[in-house]
């Protein structure tokens, strides 16, 4: 069995692309407010999205638009139990850490504290799609495709999952990088392999 990216889609400050086609584009580069923006633009909806912190909004908003097909999602016809998910991360939760640790010198906040760990994006991902399969969040100093490659591999071929959402979520108030892959046991044209993975990150 050879693993195959089905769909990908990749978000920085200039684009948000997926399957090699632009869906919005940015005269400016965007600031920290960005994904409101693009949850704006994309017409999606989803009031909790709001009450995140940064790298979970960016998350949630390159899975939506991965997995969003037509009227439904890739895995509408698929059990959901078999689905998997795999990120990497380098700052993880940082941004919310500091903010967090400002308001412990006066009262502690509890709508930030639930998000000082890095793997919340994580949750908030399945709680959106009901995925209930293996999970592991990486930090890693860049997107390690060599890693990538061994979980995603490891999960649909020995750990019984049949479709991973997988792929680097990094932001900060001064940049955010998000490339997601929807990778599945079915045959296809772009094979799973650590130089596509990052070819196609590069893109």
């Amino acid at each position: 069995m050879q693993a195959s990216i089905r769909n990908r889609v990749h978000i920085n400050k200039q684009s948000v692309i997926k399957d090699a086609s632009p869906l919005l584009s940015f005269n400016e580069p965007a600031d920290s407010n960005a994904p409101e923006a693009v949850y704006r633009a994309l017409q999606y909806s989803y009031p909790k999205f709001f009450k995140m912190d940064l790298i979970n909004k960016w998350a949630w908003l390159g899975a939506e638009t991965i997995l969003k097909h037509g009227d439904g999602f890739v895995y509408d016809s698929m059990d959901k139990t078999k689905i998997a998910l795999v990120l990497q991360t380098n700052h993880g939760c940082l941004d919310v850490d500091k903010k967090y640790s400002e308001t412990v010198a006066t009262i502690a906040s509890p709508a930030l504290f639930v998000y000082t760990l890095p793997n919340i994006m994580l949750g908030e991902i399945c709680i959106r799609h009901g995925f209930k399969g293996e999970q592991a969040c990486l930090v890693s100093n860049g997107f390690d495709v060599k890693e990538m490659e061994f979980w995603v591999n490891d999960l649909l071929q020995n750990r019984g999952m049949d479709a991973c959402l997988c792929g680097w979520v990094d932001a900060t108030a001064d940049n955010h990088d998000v490339c997601m892959y929807w990778v599945t046991k079915e045959n296809g044209a772009i094979k799973l392999a650590a130089d596509t993975l990052l070819q196609l990150y590069k893109g």
